[in-house]
């Protein structure tokens, strides 16, 4: 027996069949010609995209050279410049203060008397002369505050240092003289080779060690609060000696909380 549904199909498939005739588009309708552009309009629309084209190619936000000019954008190229001059007098800052500490008074804390494997103001005193004392300083002053001095001899690999630093800074400032005095000629000389001044850079090193030893000053003060728990140690002198003792004796800074790395112990 044949379902109504069947039939309903059936009768829609001769339906179609019959007005197929209706769905179908003429060729001619469905492929679109080209457009054809008239030959005496082609000069006028060639001449008029090539004005276009060389406006744009001459045009001053491109900064385009011309032939034999240079090939960078003269505002970028001043701007640097600028504050490269501004920024090398730092290189004789850092020569200057090579030869000198630079001087911090930091607060840092230590377990007191009263609490488990802590220390007595005593105690404390006593560590803290050993230290200095084996760190070649001598005590010029005792009382309240405890002042020490040291010598700090010259270092070979600082001199060094300076010398590579400021060969860089040389060898840059030569970069940035060629390209500003292109084609330059001096009397005698000709052309001159700017990247030569980096020849100078030895006098950094010749500056820093006729300083001779460095005087390094040291003062410390301690304290412990009431129920003697904490012992407070405020040490005024130079950076560089401060980081070592306080790593050495295991002090931690007032206020802050240290967070063991992941190398440690």
């Amino acid at each position: 027996m044949i379902s109504p549904s069947f039939c309903l199909l059936a009768a829609l498939l001769v339906s179609m069949a019959r007005h197929s005739s209706a769905f179908v588009m003429p060729v001619n309708k469905i492929v679109s010609r080209p457009s054809i552009v008239p030959v005496n309009a082609m000069p006028e629309f060639s001449t008029g995209f090539l004005d276009s084209v060389s406006t744009l190619m001459t045009a001053d936000v491109l900064d385009v050279p011309e032939a034999g000019g240079v090939s960078y954008s003269r505002a970028s190229y001043y701007t640097i410049l600028g504050l490269y001059l501004l920024s090398f007098p730092g290189l004789w800052s850092t020569i200057k203060r090579s030869t000198k500490a630079k001087i911090k008074r930091t607060t840092y804390v230590a377990p007191g008397e009263n609490v488990e494997g802590g220390k007595g103001l005593r105690q404390q005193a006593g560590e803290i002369m050993a230290y200095m004392k084996a760190n070649n300083y001598e005590v010029v002053e005792a009382g309240e505050t405890i002042k020490f001095r040291g010598i700090v001899q010259r270092s070979t690999s600082q001199a060094f240092f300076l010398v590579f630093c400021t060969a860089l800074a040389f060898l840059s400032l030569g970069l940035v003289l060629q390209i500003q005095f292109q084609g330059l000629e001096l009397p005698v000389i000709g052309e001159p080779n700017w990247y030569l001044l980096s020849l100078l850079s030895p006098y950094a090193g010749l500056y820093y060690w006729k300083q001779g030893d460095r005087v390094d000053d040291c003062e410390v003060k301690l304290e412990a609060n009431d129920d003697e728990t904490e012992n407070e140690i405020t040490v005024q002198g130079s950076d560089e000696e401060m980081e070592r003792m306080w790593r050495t004796l295991e002090w931690q800074e007032k206020g802050m909380v240290k967070i063991e790395g992941l190398l440690e112990g």
